[in-house]
């Protein structure tokens, strides 16, 4: 890509500076700003193709609405990387994803220009049509609110719930839906064929606007008779083209499919429409990764494609050469040859094939293996009625976005006792993804849920054997969760074993005092108990492997024989394995101090995986400390 001169981007600081400008500079505008996104994100790791893909509609909402008076709501912050240069971060955008630099997603304390926190999918619907309704209820008609949302989140059960809500309260809410085919893989489901499909008439919807404001000024067109003449109108026009439009019907004005890279008219749009009473959506039609061609072919890949030549788009080598492999890759391949050796086993991802690996035996079982698209809730109900006819689902889902679901895993899983495996990705410390995305809480937050096992493979031998376990009968709902990133073995694929459930294991022996861990931060406690030992000072160290049921023998062990208890865990220290360790001691009279690290109590920042185990007190050198006291 030859690099131009930016002679209007640098100009523009804040979205006043670009409003100043004649409409027939936003092509070129459009253009310099995704030549600083493809050069910006060069080097610095982040999600790429969706902010490409709206760089026009960016330019056009700052452009059109009075921001940051007017409210724009992004859903899936995936997209918003334009925003932020436009938004007065251009200069610092070199600093995005890294720690003390911009956020990875909008947030509301990094701007006044990020309305709402957006970094998981399908909730700008519902904040937005908050936001209308309070500018209503304190007298501030004239404030716009604009929801933007896309790749893939409009199959989220909460952009529905937004969406029947908008069609029954007074509001003026515009909802942009950006149209790309995409979530991270391509979309799936009845949604994204119902939307590739959707059209109307861009003549009929700008007669029918002038026609009604006309009727508005003359006084014949009041809300009560405009509702019934809008009722009546969709129900003409679905006729009429022999499609029912799902929006309207909803009471909810339609316009589009519009081409959402052609930004003269999507300002020419806006502008028409920006005005208008009642609920309204523009449908953009869009193609990720835009202007790149790489992203363009392959945008599942250039979703966040790590680091890539700007000039010729090739992906740059990460040196992966004899490294261990990552714990998504080493679920996905002990998946299929579970799958092969059992025929109950079945496959269930909510939009994350690729990236959590169940793409692995997708690729080989298709029809055992199910995307519900962005639908964590169903994901888990799903699940459990396949269970319950006596099939064995892993339902793997990253671990913050499982969040979504705890209704759904106590009321259709635990309380029947289904056997559901689920495998939470991306569990504790994700790194430059942030508070959004680390996999902070399901530790604490599943641990007092009747009949489920609660376990945390330390390497990928352990990890693919809990997996070989959980799938046995009379197993129950089992959780496995496993981090980011890559294991500790090259040596990855063992034998199965089964592993007696509620059951750790002693890893080094020592004095007054004992290490208990869960997961695999235990190989950074093993390595600290190695040199302790050289040192002169031996401690017990326990990989626990089981949050629910706990091993009561070593807890029983430790709390009469050790001065001091260390817990390590990553995840929040409150209510995890630390929380458990001090109930047990104060329920069976037992007194040794307990030494809890963990996440603290407040939402962890962005940084490289390395900076954030420092900045939490988890690297080994303060869990050394710590040990020592």
């Amino acid at each position: 890509m030859k690099k131009e001169p930016q002679e209007l981007l640098q100009k523009i600081n804040l979205p006043a500076d670009l409003r100043s400008l004649p409409i027939e500079a936003l092509p070129q505008v459009c253009s310099e700003l995704r030549q600083e996104i493809i050069r910006g994100m060069a080097n610095n790791p982040g999600h790429f193709a969706s902010g490409l893909g709206v760089v026009e509609l960016t330019v056009a909402l700052h452009y059109v609405f009075n921001t940051p008076y007017d409210r724009i709501v992004w859903d899936v912050g995936h997209q918003a990387a334009g925003h932020k240069i436009l938004t007065g971060r251009r200069e610092t955008f070199q600093t995005y994803r890294h720690m003390g630099g911009l956020r990875p997603f909008p947030s509301p304390d990094e701007s006044e220009y990020d309305t709402f926190a957006c970094g998981h999918a399908s909730n700008s619907i519902s904040a937005a049509l908050g936001m209308a309704v309070a500018a209503h209820q304190r007298g501030e008609d004239e404030r716009k609110v604009v929801a933007v949302i896309g790749d893939g989140s409009m199959s989220g059960g909460l952009a529905f719930e937004g969406l029947n809500n908008a069609s029954s309260t007074p509001n003026n809410l515009l909802i942009i839906l950006n149209d790309n085919n995409m979530s991270i893989d391509r979309s799936v489901g009845g949604m994204k064929q119902y939307l590739h499909q959707l059209h109307t008439s861009s003549l009929y919807n700008k007669v029918r606007f002038r026609l009604s404001n006309g009727l508005i000024r003359m006084g014949v067109l009041s809300d009560s008779r405009r509702q019934k003449i809008l009722r009546f109108n969709n129900s003409l026009k679905s006729l009429l083209v022999g499609q029912q439009n799902i929006f309207e019907g909803l009471n909810i004005r339609y316009f589009g499919p519009i081409d959402g890279h052609n930004v003269v008219e999507l300002v020419n749009t806006l502008r028409q429409i920006k005005d208008m009473k009642g609920p309204k959506l523009l449908h953009l039609h869009t193609i990720k990764g835009k202007g790149f061609k790489a992203a363009e072919k392959n945008p599942t890949v250039y979703h966040a494609p790590g680091k890539y030549d700007p000039e010729t788009g090739e992906r740059l080598k990460d040196c992966s050469e004899g490294l261990p492999p990552k714990y998504q890759d080493v679920f996905g391949e002990t998946l299929l040859e579970l799958a092969r050796q059992n025929d109950k086993i079945v496959g269930i991802t909510p939009a994350m094939a690729t990236g959590c690996s169940l793409s692995i035996m997708m690729k080989e079982m298709p029809e055992r293996t199910f995307d519900v698209g962005i639908a964590e809730g169903h994901a888990v109900t799903f699940s459990g009625g396949l269970a319950k006819e006596g099939l064995v689902p892993f339902c793997n889902i990253y671990s913050s976005f499982a969040q979504r679901a705890f209704d759904h895993i106590i009321h259709d899983v635990a309380l029947c006792r289904l056997p559901v495996v689920f495998c939470f990705d991306r569990a504790g410390l994700v790194g430059q993804d942030g508070a959004t995305h680390h996999g902070a809480f399901d530790l604490a937050a599943l641990r007092p849920i009747p009949n489920l096992t609660i376990s945390s493979p330390m390497d990928e031998h352990e990890l693919r054997c809990l997996m070989f376990t959980a799938q046995l009968p009379d197993k129950g709902p089992f959780v496995i969760r496993y981090p980011r990133g890559r294991g500790v073995l090259t040596d990855w694929r063992c034998p199965f074993k089964e592993v007696p459930i509620g059951k750790g294991r002693l890893l080094s022996e020592g004095g007054d005092t004992a290490v208990l861990s869960l997961g695999p931060l235990g190989n950074v406690v093993s390595t600290v108990a190695r040199e302790l030992r050289e040192e002169g000072h031996p401690v017990w160290h326990y990989d626990m492997r089981f949050l629910k049921p706990i091993d009561e023998d070593i807890l029983q062990k430790v709390g009469t024989c050790c001065r001091r208890i260390v817990t390590v865990e990553d995840g929040v220290v409150r209510g995890g394995l630390g929380s458990a360790v001090i109930e047990y001691m104060a329920d069976h009279n037992l007194h040794p101090e307990v030494i809890r690290l963990g996440l603290p109590d407040q939402f962890v920042e962005h940084g490289t995986p390395e900076e954030l185990y420092r900045l939490v007190g988890l690297d080994a050198e303060t869990i050394k400390e710590r040990i020592v006291g």
